[in-house]
């Protein structure tokens, strides 16, 4: 598993296109991001510390940077398995249909990677989750979101039209409520939620998920590189424009035992 923003960038399929044609998240790992979630570094911890991870069988569902990973294992878990695409990778499947036995994990975590995917694949990989888990067991989402809960569909058409734009990916982030229904439907029960600002680029956020010294090296990268410098000014200025329409949320949901 890549390491570091430059070996990851590297790794990844798209490391010999043109910048200008990169999907967001690698053109930020090529800047050096190290942290590349809507909700920040914060917003993860939160979610990471009411998952139940020590003592526990854990698996992530596209680990990328490995950043997750580490926090998991630095708590103590029974066991960590990885499902990322990359070969190098504990696992290598698809998130949808990863080849792990039925009721195998306690905890499962996926950030920052269902907004990518098209309904149908949320729905693929929220219910790998649900058929891996054992009762009782937890699933950690930590996503991009739309508010307010009631957004009229044409300005979420427009929003998400213009992050595709941005990050060269076909972002569909949903509402927190859908976000939340869409769980449900899988047979999950949502225990608790929280949102964060969707600050990724701001420097109070750079800052606060990269350290000083990190975030000023990623302004030098930046300021240094002509494409990646209009690739992330561009998406700076998307965020900014539907700052109020964003917000990063982190979900834990259970799967119910038994029992119940």
């Amino acid at each position: 598993m890549a390491t570091s923003s430059e070996s990851l960038a590297e790794a990844l399929p798209f490391a010999d296109r043109p910048v200008e044609k990169a999907p967001g998240h690698w053109v930020l790992a090529r800047a050096g991001k190290t942290v590349l979630r809507p909700g920040g570094l914060a917003l993860s911890t939160w979610a990471l510390k009411r998952a139940g991870l020590p003592g526990s069988d854990v698996v992530e569902f596209a680990p990328g940077l490995g950043v997750t990973a580490s926090a998991i294992i630095e708590v103590g878990p029974a066991s960590y398995v990885g499902v990322e695409r990359d070969p190098n990778a504990c696992v290598n499947a698809d998130a949808a249909e990863t080849g792990l036995p039925d009721e195998s994990a306690d905890v499962v975590v996926g950030e920052a990677m269902l907004s990518m995917q098209g309904e149908k694949a949320k729905r693929a990989i929220m219910s790998e989750a649900a058929r891996i888990l054992r009762p009782g067991g937890r699933y950690v989402i930590h996503e991009l979101a739309m508010r307010p809960d009631a957004i009229p569909e044409e300005p979420a058409t427009e929003i998400r039209r213009a992050l595709a734009r941005a990050i060269n990916v076909n972002a569909r982030p949903l509402t927190v409520a859908d976000w939340r229904r869409a769980l449900e439907e899988v047979g999950l029960v949502v225990e608790e939620t929280r949102t964060a600002p969707m600050a990724l680029l701001k420097p109070g956020r750079m800052i606060a998920d990269e350290g000083v010294r990190g975030a000023l090296r990623i302004m030098r990268n930046v300021a240094r590189d002509k494409d990646l410098r209009e690739r992330v000014t561009t998406m700076a200025r998307t965020f900014k424009k539907y700052d109020r329409n964003l917000c990063g949320v982190a979900i834990v949901a259970r799967k119910p035992k038994e029992s119940q």
